[in-house]
């Protein structure tokens, strides 16, 4: 395992430096408490409301700290950074607002609602490069340009300014909150900017509060980290929690992961989105997937939070509107309802009818049929989806699809069909 070197970690005061520069620039955002959640859990959830920041999330603090920290000439060269989404949202803000150029690396693969809202914050001071199709191509595109120009690259979590500035959040959130004592703090990593920051924090004001960070089961770099006893690259992760997909955590972060922070644990994406949708119905809340990994992490310490205080970071809400059918889909899934199948039908009249009558249960739907007649054959394969109300009701359908065609494959777990097929 990897030493710890105490001396590079943030300060307590190291953070409270970087709010008394920042609070005059960023959203105080509330810290609420959350009826809904608190009754859910049978404890006293608070949310601390990153997501109504004035760039929808958290990034912008670390970013106006670490450029405010730059020299003249380093401000006047300007800077550059990679990102798909939050930290350019907070460089191009902080850019407009002190009048620095920034040249914004984004990959290929951006949506343009936030390609739009960099160019919006940013204004005449900020140009976009769409970049290589992934964030590494990316990434390795802005430190090559701003070697070759001079201008000062700004790293999205694993620099200490960076990490003093999200630890603003938590200077906030202690001051806030009514009660005697913070028992929990729930955090996102994926980076692992923002907990290492509020560790920093709260662990010197707060000894005795438990961090946990959460990341998403698809992509759990930190947790790898923490296991082999030093930074890991991932070689493959699963995007879907864009704001937390990181393949590999940051040197400095993981120090202050591994001193600091009491537990990483993993979410399943399903169970993100199955979260989004209840902030969303519940609480009127839009949260990004990154946003609610805190939330989401809630109900695998049921007894751990039991009548103590929590505060959950919502981290960002910057969540793309087309994204909203692939959020229920996937919270379906995860929550045992939506199932897809590969069955044999055979080819005659009346086929469908009796699927209907003798393997669907009385409140089961179906929500995907393809078929297409296959010449001189006596059966076809057809995909086909099917809604369930209750997840205890799957087990009887399998019995009677197998009865219907006993060859017949489940494929919600096969990713490969899944993906190709639904």
């Amino acid at each position: 395992m990897e030493m710890v070197d105490v001396d590079a970690l943030v300060s307590k005061q190291d953070v409270l430096d970087a709010h008394d520069t920042l609070k005059s620039i960023v959203k105080h955002t509330p810290l609420e408490k959350d009826y809904y959640l608190s009754q859910k859990y049978d404890c006293n959830v608070y949310l601390k409301r990153e997501d109504l920041q004035w760039v929808r999330s958290f990034k912008l603090r670390g970013a106006y700290y670490a450029i405010a920290q730059l020299t003249q000439d380093q401000l006047k060269n300007g800077v550059t950074c990679a990102s798909a989404g939050n930290h350019a949202q907070g460089v191009a803000f902080t850019c407009q607002k002190l009048g620095v150029p920034a040249t914004i690396f984004m990959p290929t693969t951006t949506p343009q609602q936030k390609v739009s809202q960099v160019k919006f914050f940013g204004g005449e001071f900020v140009e976009v490069r769409l970049t290589g199709d992934t964030f590494d191509a990316s990434a390795y595109s802005a430190k090559k340009f701003s070697a070759e120009h001079n201008k000062t690259f700004i790293a999205p979590f694993d620099d200490a300014n960076i990490i003093a500035g999200q630890g603003t959040v938590a200077v906030e959130m202690l001051d806030d909150l009514d009660a005697d004592s913070c028992d929990f703090v729930f955090a996102a990593i994926g980076g692992g900017g923002l907990v290492s920051g509020v560790a920093s924090y709260v662990k010197a004001v707060s000894p005795e509060t438990t961090i946990i960070g959460v990341e998403p089961s698809g992509a759990p770099s930190m947790a790898k980290s923490l296991l082999a006893g030093k930074v890991v690259n991932l070689p493959k992760i699963d995007k879907f929690v864009d704001g937390a997909a990181v393949k590999q955590v940051g040197q400095l972060t993981y120090q202050h992961c591994a001193k600091l922070v009491d537990e990483v644990t993993e979410v399943d994406e399903g169970e993100v989105c199955s979260t989004i949708l209840d902030m969303y119905t519940k609480q009127a809340i839009v949260a990004e997937p990154a946003g609610a990994l805190s939330v989401a992490a809630l109900n695998h310490f049921r007894q751990q939070i039991k009548g103590k205080n929590v505060i959950c970071i919502v981290s960002g809400g910057n969540n793309d509107i087309n994204r909203m059918q692939e959020i229920e889909e996937r919270s379906l899934v995860f929550e045992g309802l939506k199932h897809y199948f590969i069955v044999n039908f055979p080819q005659r009249p009346g086929a469908l009818r009796e699927f209907v009558n003798d393997v669907l249960g009385p409140y089961d739907d179906i929500t995907k049929f393809e078929y297409t007649k296959k010449v001189n054959r006596n059966q076809g394969p057809v995909i086909i989806g099917v809604l369930l109300q209750n997840p205890n009701d799957y087990e009887k359908l399998l019995e009677r699809i197998a009865v219907f065609d006993p060859s017949f494959m489940p494929i919600n777990d096969n990713q490969m069909l899944y993906t190709l097929l639904v």
